[in-house]
């Protein structure tokens, strides 16, 4: 079974390692020291505690959109051309690439250093490992 440290399960939450400390601490998430006294969380444990973060969020105050799944982070990279730009963003771990309108990315603002989010919806979605 997979394990995790507690870097690693606080880059998944997209928390900082400090909350995932205090989770462990308050008995919110377990994990098993090792004989070298680092903290380490099973995948099972990490998956379920995952899952009741958003059961427990409240859909309303989180999002009034259909679309679920919104990556915040800070824009890197703009290359624009005539019609069309493309925009990449930095999401905790994620790099996100959008390919929007240059019209689109004018009237937002959109330049490196500029916090945005990227919402997507999809029908079609791949996991790799």
């Amino acid at each position: 079974m997979d394990d995790y440290s507690v870097g690693d399960a606080a880059g998944l939450l997209g928390v900082s390692t400090d909350t995932v400390r205090r989770w462990i601490d308050n008995g919110s998430l377990d994990a098993n020291r090792t004989v070298n006294g680092r903290r380490r969380i099973e995948g099972l444990a990490l998956a379920r505690f995952a899952q009741s973060l958003h059961e427990s969020s409240d859909p309303l105050v989180a999002s009034t959109e259909s679309a679920r799944n919104h990556f915040t982070g800070i824009v890197t990279r703009v290359l624009k051309d005539k019609v069309m730009a493309q925009v990449e963003l930095q999401a905790g771990p994620f790099r996100v690439v959008a390919l929007i309108s240059r019209e689109a990315v004018d009237d937002m603002g959109l330049a490196p250093g500029v916090m945005a989010s990227a919402v997507v919806k999809s029908t079609n979605v791949s996991i790799e490992l």
